[in-house]
Formats: C-alpha cells, structure tokens, sequence
C-alpha cells in the first residue's frame, strides 16, 4: 500500500507523473478532469486547524469523483481512548483514503502501519509534503515553458529564511534532494535543522543538497527562491515573544529580495504576518508568487491523490 508521509515516499519518476497530472488537472479544471476517486470516500482526520488545507482537499476529493468525510479531533475517539491500531483498522473497513493534519509524526506512521488505505500527510510538527510539493511545481510552472517541470527544477537555488527547524524547513530539506535542488537556510544558530530530519534524510538515500548559515545575506546571494514562513507555529504561542525577537534579522525585506536573482520569485506558504517574516511591499510585491502557490495546493494534492488511488484499486 503506497502512502505519502514525506516527499521522499515517491520516487523521481512518480514526483514527475504528480507534477504532469497538476499540470493537466490545472489546465482542464471545469472542462475535464479523469474521475480517479470514483466510487471512493476519502477521510480527512484535522486535529490541527486550517484553511487552505481543508478547503483544497475536500474540493480536490469532489472534482476527482469521491465523496470526502471531515472530521476533527472532536469527531472521532482517537486519543480519547481508542488506540491508534484500532482506529486504522476500522477506518480501513469504512474508506478508501485517509488525509491527516495532526501534531505527532509518529502518529501518521502509525495510521499508515496499521491501516489497509493510503495516508496523505496534510502536516505534522515534523513535516508538510504536500506544500512542498507545491512549492516545487509552482516554481516548475514559472521555469519550464510548457516543458518538463521536474526537469526544470535542478540547480536552481532556494533561501529559506526564519525557523529553520520547523516542519517547513524540514520538508524542504528533503525535497531539494528529491528535486536536485540547492538549498540555504538562513536563521538563528539555536534553529537550525535538527537530527530526525538529518536522520530521514540518510535513510532516503538522497544525497544531501542544502547548507545552513546564520547570514541573511549569504543565504540570499543569487538565489531563484526567497522563501519564508511564520515564525510562530500553531503549540508555540507561549514561545512568541522570544522567537520573534531572535528571528529579527531573518525577515525578507525589499533590500533582502535584491541580493537574489533579478527573476527571484517570493514564496510564503501562508498565513503570513506582515512586517514580522516578511515585509508587506515584498509580500504582495511583483515578484510574490503567494497566491498561486496556494491555488495550486488544489491541484498538487489532487495529483497526489490520484496517483496514490491506483495502489487502492490494484
């Protein structure tokens, strides 16, 4: 049973049959789209919040012919006493698929482990996939003219400015190896990339592609991708005085965006909060490339969706 906990779960290849379906998915919304879920019912489990999440995958689970359940932390008995093997095993007697934004990595693991259906990450505190599977084919969409978007990834440079532990950041590191990208992360010392994600890292069998530094600057230098996120994640709020503090230097001013590459594009995965991370001018700049990101969330996760649905019906 195929799942789709971290990027690394799909191979090149299946990276670029994902990338190719968004494309075509985008194209032909509201003319053509192949019914991939057809006859299914997809899960989506939220302990965590969201909009952009949930909007785009219960849309995304309707246009590609299923029927989509949503149900929140209060829906169900998970971690009110029914243990996670017994959800799974039930759940796999009711749907298809199950999608899940929750907190604990491990958690999803287990899901997967012990269920019979694929399992889509929708976030964790250790990492967001599907983001950075948009990301990357939002970038591809401006690079490739029309032609291969995996193709068009490789050695084009990224900056990631601010926590660069977070499950962002960590993705990132991860999916620069799977994309053949370069990746700099730039933030305080006591933020940088911790051992799990190093650890997930070596066992993919990717080779490493990123560095870190605590210079802005350096990290900007040339870069095709100046990209930043909130540096206060949901559980951290009591931490926020002190974070917003030392990432300071960290955010992505208009000074920041002129040491990249002229054609820089600024990405955010949202919500954003202006004059912290990122500097209004630049956020809604010419070179912001926000709000496609967060359209094509829709037509990543259908693909992904899509291509984790044939290991339902085989």
């Amino acid at each position: 049973m195929a799942h789709f906990l971290k990027e690394t779960d799909f191979a090149p290849h299946q990276a670029s049959e994902v990338f190719a379906l968004a494309r075509s998915f985008k194209q032909g919304r509201g003319r053509h789209t192949p019914p991939s879920l057809k006859g299914q019912t997809w899960a989506m489990i939220f302990s965590k919040s969201s909009t952009r999440t949930r909007v785009s995958f219960d849309v995304g689970i309707h246009e590609l012919g299923g029927h989509p359940i949503f149900l929140n932390k209060n829906d169900i008995q998970l971690g009110r006493g029914e243990s996670i093997y017994d959800t799974a095993n039930v759940l796999s007697r009711f749907v298809h698929g199950l999608i899940v934004r929750t907190y604990e990595h491990s958690e999803l693991e287990e899901l997967a482990q012990k269920g019979t259906m694929p399992v889509v990450n929708a976030l964790t505190d250790l990492l967001h996939p599907c983001q950075t599977f948009t990301d990357a084919f939002s970038m591809a969409e401006k690079w490739s003219n029309g032609g291969d978007l995996m193709e068009s990834l490789k050695g084009k440079k990224i900056a990631y400015f601010g926590d660069t532990a977070n499950n962002i950041a960590n993705s990132w590191i991860l999916g620069a190896a799977l994309f053949q990208m370069e990746l700099v992360l730039a933030g305080p010392p006591d933020y940088a990339p911790g051992d799990e994600i190093q650890d997930l890292l070596q066992k993919s069998g990717h080779a490493p592609s990123y560095q870190f530094t605590s210079d802005p600057e350096e990290a900007a230098r040339n870069a095709d991708v100046l990209y930043t996120d909130t540096w206060v994640s949901m559980g951290q709020e009591e931490e926020s005085a002190e974070r917003i503090e030392v990432m300071k230097p960290y955010s992505v001013t208009e000074d920041l965006m002129k040491l990249g590459k002229p054609s820089a594009l600024f990405m955010h995965d949202l919500p954003a909060y202006k004059g912290m991370e990122v500097q209004e001018e630049v956020l809604y700049g010419d070179q912001s490339i926000i709000f496609d990101q967060a359209e094509n969330r829709l037509h990543t996760q259908k693909a992904i969706m899509a291509v984790l649905a044939q290991s339902v019906k085989a």
